[in-house]
């Protein structure tokens, strides 16, 4: 599951965070950024995705206003 796709989507947006693929065979990360531009990685992240990869569900939790950004950049965690 190459998760270059949702960084390059994350860069393009202009929202920070991280991606992890679990070893259950699904992903998990972060979004943050403004709440508009989050929104897009959501949709994209529940309708697109990268090119190999199959979307069963998405769950989006733990969501909140934050006064500023715990991350510089958006990448993949290992």
């Amino acid at each position: 599951f190459p998760n270059q796709y949702t960084e390059q989507e994350a860069k393009k947006l202009g929202v920070v965070g991280w991606v992890k693929n679990t070893s259950q065979g699904t992903v998990t990360g972060q979004v943050q950024g403004p709440e508009e531009k989050v929104n897009e990685m959501k949709s994209w992240l529940s309708k697109v995705g990268s090119p190999s990869s199959r979307i069963d569900k998405t769950s989006f939790s733990n969501e909140k206003e934050i006064s500023k950004l715990d991350f510089s950049d958006f990448n993949t965690r290992y």
